[in-house]
This record gives C-alpha cells, sequence and structure tokens, in this order.
C-alpha cells in the first residue's frame, strides 16, 4: 500500500447527523467596502460569515441580523461533514442487511 494518509472516517458516514452549520456568502459588493467588514482579518471575516441554527430558515434570518443585510443577498450552505455518534454509527450493521427496507433475516 502506498501514499496511505489519515482521514476522518465520520466526514464520509451516510447515516451521521448532518452539522447544523452553514456557511453564509453575501451577494452584495458593497457588503466588503462597509467598515465593520473592512477592519475583519481574512480569518476573523471567514468565521464571522458562519452560523449554527437548527433549520436553513432560521439560520438565515440569524446570518442576515448578525450581517446587517437583507436576507435575499444571502446564500447559505450547509457544512457537509457529519457527526457521527454511537447510536448513529450503530445502524451500520442494519443497514449492511437491507435495513430500512423490510427484510426478512432467516
Amino acid at each position: 500500500m502506498e501514499n496511505i494518509r489519515d482521514w476522518c472516517v465520520s466526514r464520509q458516514l451516510w447515516w451521521g447527523h448532518r452539522i447544523p452549520a452553514y456557511h453564509v456568502t453575501v451577494n452584495d459588493p458593497t457588503f466588503l467596502e462597509r467598515p465593520d467588514i473592512k477592519s475583519k482579518t481574512l480569518q476573523e471575516l471567514e468565521n464571522h460569515l458562519w452560523v449554527c441554527e437548527r433549520s436553513e430558515a432560521t439560520a438565515l434570518k440569524k446570518a442576515a441580523k448578525k450581517l446587517n443585510v437583507d436576507e435575499s443577498k444571502l446564500v447559505l450552505k450547509q457544512d457537509e461533514d457529519v457527526l457521527d455518534t454511537w447510536f448513529s454509527s450503530g445502524l451500520f450493521p442494519f443497514s449492511v442487511f437491507g435495513w430500512p427496507e423490510q427484510v426478512s433475516l432467516k
């Protein structure tokens, strides 16, 4: 085996719970010119463009308030990673036998 690299297995799990974090893109050319935004470092700005909420609708409202931008100018993208919990990873053995479809184990 060659070129082996460590990788976080939870990033590849389809049975995990999606992280309720949303990255915000602002579709407003004047946004970066605002003094409160211009004064941030690139890292601070990147951290500022994330919101966490239970749903996309509430995340959109929170982002609009946090960034002082109209909701219509925001685009959210949910984090693609999942939270691997003991419960959700415990579903794996069921899934390899056809669950959640109805199956008969004899």
